[in-house]
């Protein structure tokens, strides 16, 4: 994996860590009250679910990967799940405190124990499918750039989940003044300017099944 495929792994890792939902706000609110500890436990829960959804997009996907690598449909594919995620982000009315509420229905009562912690984080994010279409549509469009090749792969995701684990551990660490500046505007802006990251990126993926590489870089010239 060259140093291209790494930052654009790791920057992956970073714009999903600030996915705005339940384990967001669950993971903020898990550092202000527990400590940076039990946050950190939550998180390695999250990722866990995570890495679950990441294992079942690739094998679920690999045989048909495999016989479709090299056709541009599967661009096509790939983006408009990536398009779909991002309107269904864009348009998402939910508020901060509903997010807080949904997320305490399903909270499991916790005091110090690490161990609930970190199937807390995990169930809470593998119950969210939204996550898996996600993973899926960034393992339709990676797999076949990297030759399905199994090591590359899986650096590359590693690389995604890096940077993933840095951004979080950066908003524990930052926990109380994130709280404080998250007001529902805030919120609202920054689930509408993801949902428009997400769009973008699915129709430059749509483009780069149907338009050869070295057009698409003299239109971004």
């Amino acid at each position: 994996m060259d140093i291209y495929d790494f930052k654009n792994a790791f920057l992956i890792g970073f714009f999903m860590a600030f996915m705005i939902g339940p384990v967001f706000f669950m993971l903020i609110q898990t550092s202000i009250l527990k400590g940076a500890r039990a946050a950190i436990s939550f998180d390695v829960g999250v990722i866990s679910g995570d890495i679950t959804f990441i294992l079942i997009a690739y094998f679920g996907s690999r045989s048909l990967l495999e016989k479709i690598k090299d056709d541009p449909r599967l661009f096509f594919i790939g983006g408009l799940v990536l398009i779909i995620y991002g309107l269904i982000t864009y348009f998402d009315k939910q508020s901060k405190k509903e997010a807080l509420e949904n997320a305490k229905t399903i909270e499991v009562r916790v005091k110090s124990n690490y161990i609930k912690l970190f199937f807390k984080g995990y169930f809470l994010n593998f119950i969210n499918i939204g996550v898996l279409a996600g993973w899926l549509g960034i393992v339709v469009v990676v797999g076949p750039t990297l030759d399905m090749n199994p090591t590359s792969i899986f650096w590359y995701f590693a690389t995604v989940i890096l940077g993933y684990a840095v951004t979080d551990l950066g908003k524990i660490i930052l926990a109380k003044q994130l709280k404080s500046k998250l007001t529902p505007l805030v919120i609202y802006r920054l689930k509408r300017i993801m949902g428009i990251i997400l769009i973008v990126c699915g129709v430059f993926l749509m483009l780069k099944g149907f338009i050869p590489n070295n057009k698409i870089e003299e239109l971004i010239q």
